[in-house]
């Protein structure tokens, strides 16, 4: 589960992130994001260090990193300005939206459906060709299980980044990496003491820190150019020939 986690959400800053920024009109970042959401970011990554460290992550730690994610959703939805704007306009657009709304939902549901099938096939594929291979599975969770859960991001991320909808391309990923290190990784503590190999606490963990740590300076000038994102995808690129120990 914490390969799987961290692996996802270096995935989703190296690779994904860089994939937007190359793919993009121009990944330009709004003031919310940068001191709201990217904080806490970090916060949570650093929370999730301090749980996971002693190699044994129990449901007390699931409670703190839940107990996170509360915060983390008091504090966007007390950072909303001007709400009272945003229902005038819900108002004015009421007639249509009301005609489009099933329409709406079944093309979600169905992206939805979509999207976990082929993420599933994705994932089923890689992993026989890993056994057959003899990967170890801590391996096969950090990088074809957290492709595959990432696949979802991507897809979003790609989309909002052509249509020039920078701030979703960007948000999506932090909310990700948000949601992975505080309910993904919290929830499944309550069935069971989780067990962190030598091999993530030493090098992955490590990995996705610094990720986080560079996507948080990275933002600081409110853009990510084209640049920045083909250094992200050749991070993304040794961090997998790493630890396949192809380097």
């Amino acid at each position: 589960m914490a390969g799987n986690v961290i692996g996802s959400n270096i995935a989703n800053i190296f690779l994904i992130l860089g994939i937007a920024a190359i793919l993009g009109k121009k990944l330009e970042i709004s003031y919310e994001l940068i001191h709201v959401d990217l904080p806490i970011l970090v916060g949570s990554a650093m929370l999730l260090l301090f749980t996971i460290w002693d190699g044994v992550f129990t449901w007390r730690e699931g409670i703190i990193l839940l107990l996170g994610m509360v915060i983390y959703l008091w504090y966007t939805t007390a950072s909303q300005k001007d709400l009272e704007s945003q229902q005038t306009q819900k108002k004015a657009v009421k007639t249509k939206r009301e005609s489009l709304s099933w329409k709406t939902i079944f093309v979600l549901l169905a992206s939805c459906v979509f999207i976990f099938l082929g993420a599933k096939f994705t994932i089923d594929s890689i992993i026989e060709l890993s056994a057959i291979l003899n990967i170890g599975t801590e391996i096969i969770a950090m990088s074809a299980v957290a492709l595959g859960t990432s696949l979802p991001e991507l897809m979003v991320t790609i989309s909002a980044a052509k249509q020039g909808n920078a701030e979703m391309a960007v948000g999506n990923v932090l909310g990700s990496n948000i949601f992975n290190s505080f309910v993904v990784m919290g929830v499944p503590a309550f069935f069971g003491s989780l067990s962190i190999s030598q091999e993530v606490l030493m090098f992955s963990f490590p990995v996705m820190i610094a990720a986080t740590l560079l996507y948080f300076f990275m933002t600081q000038e409110k853009e990510i150019t084209k640049w920045e994102g083909w250094f992200l995808i050749l991070f993304y690129g040794f961090f997998i020939a790493k630890i396949f120990a192809l380097i």
